[in-house]
């Protein structure tokens, strides 16, 4: 099979790929290309969720690459940061589902799930027969959560009862499973739960009005004596400790994200530079825009050459929690910079959705933020070099 490496991987890091893997992501660009990215622009516009595409988007080898459960082959975290990349190039909602539905519901359970757990649910989330969420996140707490979290899990028997709100829960409101992260009143540490959507006393509301991955249906939760069985509870979960090792598994493949929502802005502007015409000739022929392009992708090619190597470091079993900070406040400041180089190419086109470039300029505010904000990650790089924590 021929592969051929996107233009804007400029220094061809894809080729550091396995032929195996190069050829599972060459299906599953040619899949977004084909289904995902001719809907994404209405359905941004109408902030709805297209789930007519998740039978065919869980038939890609995407799902459950970390779970001996649900492994669809042998597989690197290179190959799990391309595949974060190439869904993000299309589209960063769609990313962000993968990374919820992927990432953070069934990496809570295979971090903190017991062998029967993972046995379960992991299959049912991996094939899209169960949409999972994860509510960590709160009103008044977020880059605090290891100290603020306020929603409680008391023991009544074999029942736990929740009580508390989460905010800005990606696929909750139609996810069939909620993992809750709530702090046990008995002993002050916080433990998971897998949480049934259709518990009496689980509500979920979208959140409306909102000006980035209109596509991923955020939801506040509220948690009124939701009681949940033991069974119910995730077995490793015994800590905040538990809790941010799943966010661990997850941080690298935000700041592919970043790489991917940037690559897609770029591509928006080049295939637009070079048939806009101003002045008798294609734009693309002015100085400063090809300023623009070029100062664009060495934004792209310095973020992808850092995420290879923070890959490649967690596949030999040497990134640290810094390690994963540095590539994500770095990626994720670089695609701000170019979303915005890139918007300025198309002049007033720029904020019109049809032309691609203003979906990716104001997705790219939530993917700065979420996964940790870039101050926070700054703080993990920072007590790394320092030995001294500034958090507080």
């Amino acid at each position: 099979m021929t592969f051929t490496t996107l233009a804007s991987d400029f220094y061809g890091s894809e080729t550091l790929l396995t032929e195996r893997e190069r050829e599972a992501i060459g299906g599953l660009r040619a899949y977004l290309e084909a289904e995902v990215k001719p809907i994404v622009n209405d359905h941004w516009d109408r902030a709805e969720f297209p789930r007519q595409m998740l039978p065919g988007l869980h038939a890609q080898p995407v799902f459950g690459m970390l779970w001996d459960e649900t492994k669809p082959f042998e597989c690197s975290a290179l190959y799990s940061g391309w595949v974060a990349l190439e869904l993000a190039r299309i589209d960063a909602s769609v990313a962000t589902y993968v990374g919820v539905q992927n990432g953070l519901a069934m990496g809570s359970i295979g971090v903190a799930g017991s062998v029967e757990q993972r046995a379960e649910w992991l299959p049912k989330l991996a094939s899209g027969e169960v949409i999972g969420a994860f509510g960590l996140t709160e009103p008044l707490s977020g880059s605090d959560s290891a100290q603020g979290l306020r929603t409680t899990a008391t023991r009544e028997g074999d029942e736990w009862v929740l009580n508390g709100s989460k905010r800005w829960i990606g696929n909750a409101t139609f996810s069939d499973i909620t993992i809750i992260w709530a702090k046990s009143t008995e002993d002050g540490q916080v433990k998971g739960f897998i949480v049934p959507t259709s518990t009496p006393g689980y509500t979920a509301t979208k959140i409306e009005r909102k000006q980035a991955l209109r596509i991923v249906q955020n939801a506040d939760i509220t948690l009124d004596n939701v009681r949940v069985p033991e069974s119910l509870r995730l077995r490793k979960g015994e800590s905040f400790r538990d809790t941010a090792a799943v966010l661990r598994l997850t941080r690298a493949d935000v700041a592919w994200a970043a790489v991917g929502t940037a690559i897609g802005a770029y591509e928006a502007a080049v295939a637009y530079a070079t048939t806009r015409e101003q002045f008798g000739k294609p734009i693309a022929r002015h100085q400063l825009v090809q300023d623009l392009l070029a100062r664009s992708l060495m934004n792209i090619t310095a973020s992808i050459s850092l995420c290879t190597r923070v890959s490649q470091m967690h596949d030999d079993g040497t990134q640290r929690d810094e390690h994963a900070s540095l590539a994500k406040a770095f990626a994720t400041t670089a695609m701000r910079e170019t979303v915005g180089l890139c918007r300025e190419a198309f002049g007033g086109n720029g904020i019109v959705l049809d032309y691609d470039v203003a979906r990716f300029h104001a997705d790219a505010e939530a993917l700065y933020s979420y996964e940790g904000t870039r101050e926070m990650n700054s703080l993990i790089v920072g007590r790394a070099i320092t030995g001294m924590g500034a958090f507080v």
